[in-house]
């Protein structure tokens, strides 16, 4: 009988830290979304390029290029269409550009967009 008032007390101490601590994290408000969209800029020459949309066979790639001598800093793809799915999103090997690949289940081709953000 001993042995549970030895553990009921530790458990006790527990339970009431974290009921502190997880006041302590109610009361501490992040910062407002303006206040962090006015510090973060955005890199020189930056660009949101796109690829619309447009049928290609199964497995075909889709590159989309950044313009002029801009570099890839991320991007993606999309498969559209029933049971459309995306097989490959990656930039490609110069790093210039992106590409898509995707394969539709039934049917000989199938729809990709690719999206690249671009920066100098």
């Amino acid at each position: 009988m001993q042995s549970k008032r030895f553990l009921a007390i530790p458990l006790t101490v527990l339970a009431a830290g974290a009921c502190l601590t997880a006041t302590a994290a109610a009361s501490e408000r992040p910062a407002p979304v303006a206040a962090v969209a006015r510090h973060s800029a955005l890199p020189p020459g930056y660009q949101l390029v796109t690829l619309p949309n447009a049928n290609v066979g199964n497995f075909q790639r889709r590159t989309l290029y950044c313009p002029g001598t801009k570099k890839v800093l991320g991007g993606g793809a999309e498969a559209r269409g029933n049971r459309a799915i995306l097989v490959g999103s990656f930039p490609t090997d110069d790093g210039r550009g992106w590409i898509g690949i995707g394969r539709q289940d039934g049917y000989n081709d199938v729809g990709i967009s690719v999206f690249a953000i671009c920066a100098d």
